[in-house]
């Protein structure tokens, strides 16, 4: 990577079975010869992320490919089309499937339930037993890879103490398979992870998805983001009680993403407004420490945001994240591979040349194109 070449970000949102969408889109990604230089992830995103880190860029489809025929199963035929009753019927035989006996190499069912225990431990905080996604991180992630920072990874998850955010992050600590475990222990279903003395719960509980802390780190440079969604904020208004459930899923877990961007639009324009106002000082003014303190801060990078969202089918309902059926995970994943190629073409059609400090540039979905007026900043919407 040349100096002028911005750097490649991959940020992957939590959503558990859905996550095989994921997967497609760095197929797309790595057809297309793009190979991030730092991934970030919550939950399934966490996952997926430390294995694209873990792992050479020749053996990370293989890897990621061989996590999720782990952890899917069954039923993997193709109905004729059109039918969703069928597919329905289907992925809810496997959700009770994944709830009565756990999913291979992720998690397995408690002997005795926590309903029944009150020693305050981990066995009484869960219903699921977590062990064997350490295992299967250890086989399939060289975490020696990770903490040689061959490739910047960034997980997070919510300290239970503080409830506060903390980010797990290979440029600042040690990463093993604990901290990934950390960000995808949803309660109650997964146990809390120790980390140094503290316990730690999913990052999802208080966001969703990394890209405002990618976003606000210092000295990342220029950036192309590719953030990949699997809650869509938008939506119809539900007209059942299965469909309220699953639109409050979806809201609570999309996690604001348009929130971040037009936030960092904001300061964006703020720093342009504030470098015109520096620009019309006097010469003798430009000494003084405080304008220096704010010339520095008007400096800010290029940065394009990439937004792709999962779309759901028909037949998926509020516990698609927990649908593990074999033929579903295929089609998420088919999924991600046709978003990504399509994001590929439309960014190299619609994303403008940035100079560093001028462009904040993003592209939330796919779609036709639509270029606001933001004085020096240009934002190319495309959806």
């Amino acid at each position: 990577m040349t100096p002028s070449e911005p750097r490649h970000v991959l940020v992957l949102q939590g959503g558990g079975a859905l996550g095989a969408y994921q997967a497609g889109v760095y197929e797309a990604l790595s057809k297309a010869g793009t190979h991030p230089g730092w991934v970030a992830g919550i939950s399934i995103g966490a996952i997926n992320a430390a294995i694209v880190a873990g792992n050479p860029p020749e053996r990370r489809l293989e890897r990621l490919n061989d996590f999720w025929m782990t952890v899917s199963g069954g039923w993997a035929l193709g109905p004729p089309g059109g039918a969703e009753v069928f597919r329905a019927m289907l992925g809810d035989a496997s959700v009770g499937w994944a709830m009565a006996a756990g999913v291979p190499g992720f998690f397995n069912l408690r002997a005795i339930s926590p309903l029944l225990l009150s020693s305050g431990g981990p066995e009484s905080l869960s219903f699921y037993d977590s062990s064997p996604l350490k295992s299967t991180l250890e086989r399939l992630v060289d975490f020696d890879r990770i903490n040689a920072r061959e490739t910047r990874l960034s997980v997070g998850a919510v300290n239970i103490r503080s409830g506060n955010f903390a980010y797990f992050d290979n440029t600042h600590q040690k990463i093993g398979p604990e901290h990934i475990m950390a960000s995808g222990a949803l309660p109650p279903g997964l146990p809390p992870i120790e980390i140094d003395g503290e316990w730690y719960w999913d990052g999802g509980l208080v966001s969703n998805t990394p890209l405002e802390y990618v976003l606000d780190q210092d000295g990342a440079g220029d950036l192309v983001i590719y953030q990949v969604d699997l809650f869509n904020a938008r939506g119809p208004l539900p007209k059942t009680i299965q469909e309220a459930a699953e639109r409050e899923k979806d809201i609570r877990y999309s996690s604001r993403t348009r929130l971040n961007t037009d936030a960092q639009l904001r300061i964006h324009k703020l720093k342009a407004s504030l470098a015109k106002v520096l620009s019309l000082l006097p010469d003798d003014r430009r000494s003084d420490p405080d304008v220096a303190y704010l010339e520095a801060y008007c400096h800010e990078n290029a940065v394009t945001v990439v937004q792709l969202i999962y779309r759901d089918r028909a037949y998926e309902g509020s516990f698609k994240d927990v649908e593990f059926s074999r033929q579903t995970m295929l089609d998420h994943w088919a999924a991600g591979v046709g978003d990504g190629d399509q994001a590929i073409a439309q960014r190299h059609l619609h994303t403008p040349a940035a100079e560093v400090g001028d462009a904040l540039t993003v592209d939330p979905g796919l779609g036709k194109a639509a270029t606001p007026d933001l004085g020096s900043h240009k934002f190319t919407e495309t959806r």
